[in-house]
């Protein structure tokens, strides 16, 4: 028996029209898409060729989404690459996708031909707290895809009720519901915290009255209207920020020549050296300290594990990965394994925070994953991560040990700024430490240069010294002849046509 999601799926391609299907979870839009997939009668082979080749190696998620894209339907979500995600919205522009079965996050910024949208529950799960109902502003935007005026005269906002009672809590809560108020966001720690160094680092906050003059006419102060509470909030800031070493206070009465050219007491913040380069590296103050105390702990016993926990513990590297129950005496055991690698003090298991500690954990497991050489397919199975996931991660973990690296180097930690350089290398292209010799050349990736060290080519003299026709028979003719060339060696034959070009580590390929 087809249910109500299907079945208006269904009708809608009777009537020649595409839908959006607004899912829960990435596993019910995958599920979704594959069981609509096998009720249409669409073969678009080539775009079942187009996706696959999207990515270098196509992973299982690659090849269940060829298998629905060639039916004209698709699931979108975080998880996918971003020339996937390309591939799917121009396609659907273009009418031969007539079906994305999609997570929230499609809910907004895209303008589509969608007729219908079908949304299957208004409820997500909210932690501690089980099931919860959505914000009515979500289900404006989810709504708001149908009908768009560019494409459709109307358009249908269906959503599918469990029971006659769920359906008028439904009616009342969002068809007769205002939205929530929009609230600032500098009301928000974090983003007042690195606002406030940022302005300081700038030059744009001098004092304590440029600072009230500033802030009384931002939207924060216009919608909090207690301007003495808004001061007494910006001040502990302004004094964490002083606690950090991020920024100095200097009070004119210390001061001649600012009092005599102020004539007046006044409290001068100026930025210090490690504050303005936390503030140009775009780094949350807290988070900047919490790395700096990490890095004072580092030592010649830590080893690359301690950078990748210290670095997937942040608020910047969220979501981090979530462990399930079956998973976490596996993860309980890998950090027994590496406790003593730690840079920070493990919290009481019944701390409210140690559920995300451990998320920290399985998170960093799977940064060591990948600078093991494990493919994207083994890191979906092992840690539930996806490709388009993987390439968010990797970009956090560059920024964040880009950080690390400049924090060390203005704090004279010479051997944690050498080993996080390595690391960051390793982390770019996905290698153990023994490849890091051979892929300083272009066209050298993860795969190149592991086919290279298993053929006995360890380093660049070990190229110099292997035949191009050898080297060809590894690599291939034209990457052999352009290694060779890089070499400083000359080459007889130059094969005619375009030449190979450096490969995006982006795409993670060798």
């Amino acid at each position: 028996m087809i249910d109500s999601v299907k079945h208006l799926a269904l009708e809608t391609l009777q009537n020649n029209k595409q839908a959006i299907i607004f899912l829960p979870s990435r596993a019910s839009a995958e599920k979704t898409a594959e069981e609509l997939s096998k009720l249409t009668s669409f073969n678009y082979l080539d775009l079942e060729k187009r996706v696959l080749k999207a990515v270098p190696t196509p992973t299982k998620q690659c090849k269940r989404l060829s298998l629905c894209i060639r039916k004209g339907i698709v699931f979108h979500h975080a998880g996918l690459v971003n020339e996937q995600k390309e591939l799917i919205e121009d396609e659907f522009k273009e009418g031969k996708i007539r079906i994305i079965c999609a997570t929230p996050t499609l809910a907004a910024g895209l303008s589509l031909p969608v007729f219908r949208v079908i949304i299957k529950s208004l409820k997500r799960y909210s932690g501690s707290w089980g099931m919860d109902w959505i914000p009515v502003l979500e289900y404006l935007q989810m709504a708001g895809r149908a009908g768009r005026p560019e494409y459709e005269k109307y358009g249908e906002a269906i959503v599918v009720a469990k029971d006659e009672n769920e359906k008028k809590e439904i009616y009342q809560q969002y068809i007769c519901g205002f939205p929530e108020e929009i609230f600032s966001k500098l009301a928000v720690e974090p983003v007042l915290r690195t606002y406030l160094l940022s302005l300081i680092s700038s030059g744009i906050i001098r004092d304590e009255i440029s600072r009230n003059e500033f802030f009384s006419k931002t939207f924060w102060a216009h919608h909090f209207k207690d301007m003495p509470a808004l001061k007494n909030i910006l001040g502990r800031m302004i004094h964490l920020l002083e606690q950090w070493e991020f920024v100095k206070i200097i009070n004119t009465k210390d001061d001649f020549v600012s009092a005599s050219q102020l004539n007046q007491d006044l409290n001068l913040m100026k930025p210090t050296q490690l504050g303005k380069r936390v503030s140009e590296l775009y780094l949350d103050p807290l988070t900047a300290r919490y790395l700096l105390d990490g890095l004072q702990k580092y030592s010649e016993k830590s080893k690359e594990f301690s950078l990748l926990h210290l670095i997937s513990h942040t608020l910047e590297m969220r979501p981090l990965l979530r462990t399930s129950s079956k998973e976490n005496d596996k993860i309980q055991e890998e950090l027994i394994k590496r406790y003593e690698l730690l840079l920070e003090e493990e919290p009481s298991a019944f701390d409210l925070d140690y559920s995300e500690f451990i998320d920290s954990v399985k998170t960093s497991l799977f940064f060591e994953a990948w600078i093991n050489e494990k493919d994207e397919d083994y890191l979906l199975e092992v840690y539930g991560i996806r490709p388009g996931e993987i390439k968010v991660k990797l970009d956090a973990a560059e920024w964040l040990l880009y950080s690390c690296e400049e924090l060390a180097k203005i704090c004279s930690m010479n051997k944690a700024e050498k080993d996080i350089k390595r690391l960051r290398i390793r982390m770019r292209y996905g290698i153990k430490e023994e490849l890091l010799a051979l892929i300083k050349l272009k066209n050298i990736g993860r795969m190149r240069a592991r086919k290279l060290y298993s053929n006995g080519i360890k380093d660049l003299g070990g190229l110099k010294k292997i035949d191009i026709a050898s080297l060809g028979q590894i690599l291939g003719k034209n990457i052999a002849e352009d290694i060779k060339q890089q070499l400083g060696e000359e080459v007889k034959e130059v094969p005619k046509g375009k030449r190979v070009g450096q490969l995006s580590i982006e795409k993670f390929d060798g």
